[in-house]
């Protein structure tokens, strides 16, 4: 009872204080300390005044026994200084805070006046030229004037895209091209399939190219995906030649040549592109964009599951979209074609490319069947008389 009396934070006003013992008596400070009691302390009027009211009945009902005469030096802690806000080392930085101060910072620099008005001046004028700038190439109805001239917007990066997808191409020809590379020229193709025809003859660009470069990405790397999924790396891998079925070079070139006009044409068919309904009235083609994405995906993924390193079949795939058509990949990619021309509006070019896809995937589905039937024989026969159509479900 004592030390608690003692060491309490409420000391009596009669009480002297020894020494330099200073104590706050402010209620916030807690940072009081004292180790134990002067020798001398204990003749103190107030320590023979705890030991006259020290009596049996006084402590009847304490729940610690205290022996008579001993003396246990209390263990508290009480600070012997004060600590004032001025000490703060938070607050002592703003001290010396003051005009001043900033001023002589100024000086030291050694800036005039008429240093800070010419900056001041100078960053102003490089804000608002920025400005203007930025507004003057993001905006659309600068660059339709330029629409026929082939300063279309964004022409620097189309051009630049296309050199370096070239240069990109002919590694890929040699098989040098690294990972990086082929996405060059991925990026080269995308560009100027559905971003460049739309800005040249709208002289600007919004709305469904952008949304196509980027779904038409996706959909080209779903293979990549797939295989990285299932072995963990983006490189192709030995297998056996005669899977890798190709019709002629110049079957292929015409194919390329086709799908590119096609793009040109639907960007030239369709209305301009600020004149594009948006809101509900597009429900169906992102729909169709999704339906395209999915369908891509689990054909890819069940070719995958039976096969060897994703090419080589290993038995006849029955499930999933190969439950509805034999070719659900071909039928994927001409479906996001024609989601395409649908988005711009553009019916005529819609029927030229699905041409260009039919006659180009029925040639190269046709030498893809005649092996499919001699690794598996009647196998593959009967799934091909079970599913009679190749692309289109209940058409062709």
């Amino acid at each position: 009872m004592k030390a608690v009396l003692l060491c309490s934070k409420v000391v009596p006003r009669a009480t002297s204080l020894e020494e330099n013992r200073k104590f706050s008596f402010r209620h916030l400070n807690k940072h009081l300390k004292c180790n134990s009691l002067r020798a001398d302390s204990r003749n103190t009027p107030l320590l023979r005044s705890f030991e006259a009211i020290q009596s049996p009945s006084s402590w009847r009902f304490s729940p610690f026994p205290v022996r008579k005469g001993s003396w246990v030096p209390p263990r508290c802690s009480i600070s012997s200084s004060t600590v004032s806000d001025s000490d703060n080392p938070f607050l002592s930085q703003f001290r010396t805070f003051s005009f001043g101060s900033v001023v002589k910072k100024v000086r030291d620099l050694k800036v005039k006046p008429m240093d800070v008005v010419k900056l001041t001046l100078l960053l102003s004028i490089l804000t608002v030229a920025a400005k203007k700038v930025v507004n003057l190439v993001l905006d659309p109805f600068f660059w339709m004037y330029f629409s026929w001239t082939w300063l279309f917007w964004p022409w620097f990066i189309a051009v630049g895209l296309a050199g370096y997808g070239i240069y990109c191409f002919r590694k890929h020809w040699l098989g040098e091209a690294n990972a990086f590379e082929q996405l060059g020229i991925v990026t080269s193709v995308f560009t100027w399939l559905t971003l460049v025809p739309p800005a040249y003859f709208n002289g600007y660009l919004e709305g469904w190219p952008y949304v196509f470069f980027l779904a038409y990405h996706y959909f080209f790397f779903f293979n990549v995906s797939v295989r990285k999924r299932l072995y963990g790396d983006y490189y192709a891998r030995t297998h056996d030649p005669k899977w890798d079925v190709n019709t002629p070079l110049w079957s292929r070139i015409l194919f390329g040549v086709g799908i590119m006009v096609g793009h040109w044409l639907a960007a030239f068919e369709g209305p301009e592109l600020h004149r594009l309904p948006g809101g509900w009235a597009n429900v169906g083609i992102w729909i169709l964009i999704v339906i395209t994405m999915l369908m891509h995906y689990d054909s890819t993924l069940y070719l995958a599951r039976y096969s060897e390193k994703v090419v080589v079949p290993t038995a006849v795939v029955q499930f999933g979209p190969y439950r509805w058509v034999r070719h659900p990949i071909y039928a994927s990619t001409m479906l996001l074609f024609a989601a395409y021309c649908t988005a711009l509006r553009a019916p005529l070019s819609l029927l030229f490319l699905l041409a260009v896809c039919l006659v180009y995937y029925n040639k190269k589905a046709k030498l893809e069947e005649e092996l499919m039937v001699e690794s598996f024989g009647q196998s593959y026969s009967d799934y091909a008389d079970k599913v009679r159509h190749r692309f289109i479900p209940f058409v062709y």
